[in-house]
């Protein structure tokens, strides 16, 4: 049965704050377990390597938990009906942002995956634009180009 038009299936912006918590709560409580080996033998084990946070793993749980299978229009205020949820909407992507960023920095993330998550470019200012090139072939010997 559909919804009237209108209604929001996320009541309120605390209650979106609180999925948001559940679902940074289940995410970093399960981290992934990656098969390595070690040693000169090359023994199997596994190592946990914890799960960044993401809008899109949210709506994912929001999806798997039932609540809700899309969140753009909360994410985007699709016609201004969400107004209520921008506090709540940026800090959920603050939390994200920081949490991706912070474990590129950190050595737990790929950096570039979430530097181009993110929007982040590392520029490289060239100053040297118009340096001259010089051929000059040393076994000729020293050449004199101040005389007339």
């Amino acid at each position: 049965m559909a919804r009237p038009f209108g209604t929001k299936k996320i009541k309120t912006p605390e209650e979106l704050w609180q999925h948001f918590l559940a679902y940074e709560k289940e995410t970093k409580s399960h981290p992934y377990l990656v098969k390595d080996w070690v040693g000169k033998d090359g023994m199997e084990v596994h190592r946990e390597k914890e799960k960044p946070l993401s809008l899109e793993g949210f709506e994912r749980y929001l999806a798997i938990a039932d609540i809700i299978n899309d969140i753009s229009n909360y994410l985007e205020n699709k016609d201004e009906a969400y107004n209520d949820y921008i506090g709540t909407v940026k800090a959920i992507k603050a939390c994200t942002r920081a949490d991706q960023i912070d474990g590129a920095m950190a050595g737990m993330y790929a950096p570039g995956i979430a530097a181009r998550l993110n929007g982040l470019v590392d520029k490289i200012e060239n100053t040297n634009k118009n340096v001259p090139i010089l051929n000059v072939d040393p076994l000729n010997g020293p050449t004199d180009n101040s005389t007339p």
